[in-house]
């Protein structure tokens, strides 16, 4: 009897115990399926921050913000910045002579452009001894003279002149200008003033130095018309002979494309200058020779 009643009543028991058992697994589970209300402030406050859209809003807007402030900053500062003042260029002969009216050269001009060069090479008495007195000068061009009329009107007695001149390697009028082209101009200007005088181009462009050489031995020559530079090679290789000069012309007005004298090319007046070293100013101090500045 004790032991059925054992039994019943542990059976009782057991059934009573096993809600118990169910109830006591469900509390383990909950945390699995439910969250504390401490995790689900995390949980709303991590889903807050992690939304994209409200972020990439205000970024967005911010860069734009900062770009155009810093455009307008970039703006202020260009206007604020002083403008660099351009260099001036400097004028050049042909900016300052497209201005202005040419002038006709005179004696002076040459006498300071010869002491001008020689004063740093030469002693006191020896450039005392380049000065020109005005008597070694004819008249200078007006600029109102051809070459022909100008000659005339310099050497008023060309023909006795010319009749005069025998000798070879030499000439009686010397006229030097600045290029090739400009020799060939002016023999043709000299057709009403020569006569029957033999005209000899003396210049460098595709003549070779002892062409010109053997021309000068080989026959009387009364005017030669040349560059600086090919002239002083003649006289230099004794081609060209000084002491029969009489008269100096030197193509001194007359301006290139680039509106330049003969005088304005650095090559040019270098070369000039020797010339007139070799020998001429010596026979115009000596009134052998007459310079003109056409």
């Amino acid at each position: 009897m004790g032991d059925d009643l054992g039994d019943d009543w542990w059976e009782q028991k057991g059934n009573s115990d096993s809600p118990v058992g169910e109830e006591s697994e469900e509390p383990e589970k909950q945390p699995t399926e439910q969250a504390s209300p401490r995790e689900k402030k995390g949980k709303k406050r991590k889903s807050v921050i992690e939304t994209p859209v409200p972020v990439k809003k205000k970024t967005a807007l911010k860069s734009q913000t900062e770009c155009f402030m810093a455009q307008e900053k970039k703006e202020d500062e260009g206007e604020k910045k002083p403008k660099k003042k351009r260099k001036k260029k400097k004028k050049t002969i042909t900016d300052v002579l497209a201005t202005s009216d040419p002038k006709p050269g005179s004696p002076v001009d040459l006498q300071s452009l010869v002491l001008e060069h020689f004063k740093d090479k030469r002693s006191v008495i020896e450039l005392e001894e380049l000065k020109l007195q005005e008597s070694c000068f004819v008249r200078s061009n007006d600029l109102t003279h051809s070459l022909s009329s100008y000659l005339k009107e310099i050497c008023p007695k060309w023909a006795k002149v010319q009749k005069q001149h025998t000798e070879k390697s030499s000439v009686v009028l010397l006229i030097v200008c600045s290029a090739a082209l400009r020799v060939i101009e002016l023999i043709k200007q000299l057709t009403t003033f020569k006569g029957e005088a033999k005209v000899l181009k003396l210049f460098a462009k595709h003549i070779k130095v002892e062409e010109q050489v053997k021309l000068l031995q080989t026959r009387v020559t009364h005017i030669g018309v040349g560059t600086p530079g090919r002239l002083s090679a003649l006289i230099e290789k004794e081609g060209l002979t000084l002491p029969p000069l009489r008269f100096l012309v030197l193509d001194w007005n007359w301006r290139d494309q680039k509106l330049r004298r003969m005088v304005d090319v650095p090559e040019v007046k270098g070369d000039l200058l020797k010339l007139l070293d070799m020998g001429i100013l010596k026979g115009c101090r000596e009134g052998k020779v007459k310079v003109g500045l056409f």
